[in-house]
């Protein structure tokens, strides 16, 4: 398989002007990443298959039984959010297993927002040059098959409960020399590894659960590691500065690996670049080794030109909405780069027109997903505050709503208020409500919050998820057909998944 670089390349004295324009920008940005720099070696050199949308339930009632019973034995495990911070169960499980994730090359994904959406583009981009590909993603939106996808769809139920049947006695065998057994997340992600090397796949394209160092993925030593934008989250379990949480999320970086680092806070940026230096990783920068030198809104997603390890990318289609979805697009554009040997062995870009063809193949459900019109409701998986800073800028973007009416729930877990205050300022009116996970905040609780950063008049309650989705819809149709009101549908990535089923996806 070859890379297929353009033959005609980009004229280097035609971008070196925009992009030195880049650099010298975010240099003014973060001054500080002067002195982080010093020691830390850089690359400096100068369409894959289309997404599967998220599967229904199977349609056999045998199949869809057996799923069930699937889905009953790995519930009475550990669920995601009880750890143990160790990777000792995982690390037994490969050993019982034989190894398989060694068998195959990887990249792993981290950092706090965008982790999915950049792992899709990864993997359509790997795809789209002829690779077979596995992707580990997580949480599922709906069904806990979108988990472990191979040539860019989910696994078949019927091949979900074949990878379990055949990883469970070896499951067994670890929980029964183990002080606790494996996880929910564990098996899923001893599952992934052995159906990947079931496949073979050429590649795995990896997200990690939480954190990086005890996270059950960091058993594969990836060639390149993504770090994608670090921000305040999960903060009880890996750290409450960006600093702190990025030495977590730093573990995944191994020795000589290729690390590609979306635009970071300082502190964060520090520790990441320590560690890259400690185990000899080559680093790429957003915003100095590579990085997006423009975007225009387009019908259904946005035109970009991304500046890549090996050149310039113009004229690429993403259809998908917002400026963190640019970022992410230049982070997986570099990341397959990297994996091609772009930057380090050569400095020849890929060929665009097979670039340009993976990303407008691109699908990323929940993520400002739309997914009915008249009036316009769209989903959108934001969980945290940086991620609701990005929807309430990409929401004002690429959609006139002129009058706007939020859906909330959330995880009691996660910080509620910054992330209502966040959409404060788009949201008309919000009705707030609770989907039906254990972790989730009641509708009341949240209510409570609400009244106090919108005022009680523009908050309704509405604990049930279908009078919510009801309620907001026909607030949103008061003036009128063509008025432009719209629903947004927020807040857990639990609760659009709900949403998702209800209005009639999947």
């Amino acid at each position: 398989m070859s890379e297929r670089p353009d033959s005609a390349g980009p004229d280097p004295d035609d971008t070196f002007d925009e992009f030195a324009e880049l650099v010298e920008e975010e240099t003014r940005r973060d001054p500080d990443l002067a002195v982080i720099e010093a020691g830390s070696r850089t690359l400096r050199t100068q369409g894959g298959p289309p997404q599967a949308d998220v599967p229904a339930r199977p349609a056999d009632p045998e199949v869809d039984k057996a799923l069930r019973e699937v889905e009953a034995e790995l519930a009475t495990r550990w669920g995601e959010t009880k750890l143990e911070p160790s990777v000792d169960r995982i690390a037994a499980l490969m050993d019982v297993l034989g190894e398989p994730q060694r068998s195959y090359p990887s990249i792993h994904i981290t950092g706090t927002n965008g982790k999915t959406s950049t792992a899709r583009m990864i993997e359509a981009l790997l795809g789209a040059f002829d690779l077979r590909t596995g992707r580990y993603t997580s949480p599922h939106v709906q069904s806990v098959t979108e988990r472990i996808s191979l040539d860019g769809a989910p696994v078949s139920a019927e091949r979900f409960i074949e990878t379990y049947q055949d990883v469970k006695p070896y499951v067994e065998m670890v929980d029964s020399a183990q002080e606790y057994r494996l996880s929910f997340f564990e098996v899923l992600t001893g599952m992934a590894y052995a159906a990947f090397a079931d496949a073979p796949v050429d590649v795995a394209v990896v997200e990690v659960g939480m954190g990086g160092t005890w996270d059950a993925t960091n058993v594969i030593d990836a060639g390149v590691a993504v770090v994608t934008p670090i921000d305040l989250d999960h903060t009880d379990r890996l750290g409450t500065t960006p600093a702190e949480i990025a030495t977590e999320k730093a573990g995944i970086v191994k020795q000589d690996a290729t690390v590609i680092m979306a635009q970071q806070p300082v502190d964060a940026a520090q520790v990441l670049l320590k560690k890259a230096v400690e185990v000899g990783a080559t680093v790429a920068r957003e915003g100095l080794e590579f990085g997006v030198l423009d975007r225009q809104v387009a019908v259904g997603g946005q035109l970009m030109t991304l500046r890549g390890l090996g050149g310039e990318y113009t004229e690429v289609y993403l259809p998908l909405h917002g400026a963190h979805q640019a970022h992410n697009a230049a982070v997986a554009l570099a990341a397959v780069e990297a994996f091609f040997g772009v930057g380090s062995r050569h400095a020849r870009p890929l060929d665009i027109d097979t670039v340009r063809k993976a990303f407008a193949s691109v699908a990323s459900p929940g993520r400002m997903e739309v997914v009915r019109r008249s009036p316009t409701v769209v989903l959108d998986a934001a969980h945290n505050p940086a991620g609701a800073r990005a929807a309430a800028d990409t929401i004002g973007e690429a959609f006139q709503f002129s009058n706007l009416i939020g859906v909330v729930g959330a995880s009691a877990d996660k910080n509620v208020r910054e992330l209502l205050e966040a959409f404060e300022p788009v949201f008309a009116e919000v009705v707030v409500t609770q989907n039906s996970s254990h972790r989730a905040m009641e509708a009341d609780a949240l209510a409570a919050i609400a009244v106090e950063v919108f005022g009680e008049e523009r908050v309704q309650v509405e604990p049930r998820l279908p009078d919510a989705l009801e309620a907001a819809i026909t607030l949103a149709e008061e003036e009128g057909e063509f008025a432009g009101g719209g629903v947004l549908v927020t807040g857990s990535v639990i609760t659009v998944g709900e949403a998702r089923l209800l209005l009639g996806k999947g």
